[in-house]
């Protein structure tokens, strides 16, 4: 059998979506790579755009990313000066996470990544066909997420 040949595996959709996955996850993470960042930085700094100030945990949450992983991050950012740390003035056991002026600006080079990194992922793809997918992967998200 040669390789162009479909298989009972290559006809599988979940591992057709798994490969893609693990491909589209390379090529953002090179991306990232690029411009000295991690997705995560992204997420977060892309949930502080969308939202505004937040506290650790809700960052966490609106970004679905693990709290150690969040703090981890944070303090990437708040190293290199794209967010700071802020005492919440009705709890003072936690932090709000603000983002800065540097960050809003670090935010928009990663947005200019990413959009690189989905034409490379998705060139093979129409307009037509990248908006019908990204409807179909929402909807299996949604009742996998219920």
């Amino acid at each position: 059998m040669d390789e162009q040949t479909p298989t009972a595996l290559t006809q599988l959709p979940s591992w057709l979506l798994t490969q893609s996955a693990a491909q589209a996850h390379r090529v953002v993470t090179e991306s990232f790579a690029a411009g000295g960042a991690r997705a995560y930085h992204f997420r977060l700094l892309a949930t502080l755009v969308e939202f505004g100030p937040a506290s650790q945990a809700t960052l966490g949450r609106r970004s679905s990313i693990d709290r150690s992983d969040v703090v981890a991050a944070l303090n990437e950012l708040e190293e290199d000066g794209f967010v700071e740390r802020s005492p919440d003035p009705e709890d003072g056991r936690r932090n709000v996470i603000t983002i800065t002026t540097a960050g809003k600006r670090h935010y928009r080079r990663l947005t200019k990544l990413i959009g690189s990194a989905q034409e490379e992922i998705f060139a093979p793809l129409s307009a037509t066909d990248r908006t019908r997918l990204t409807a179909i992967l929402g909807k299996l998200l949604a009742y996998h997420q219920q």
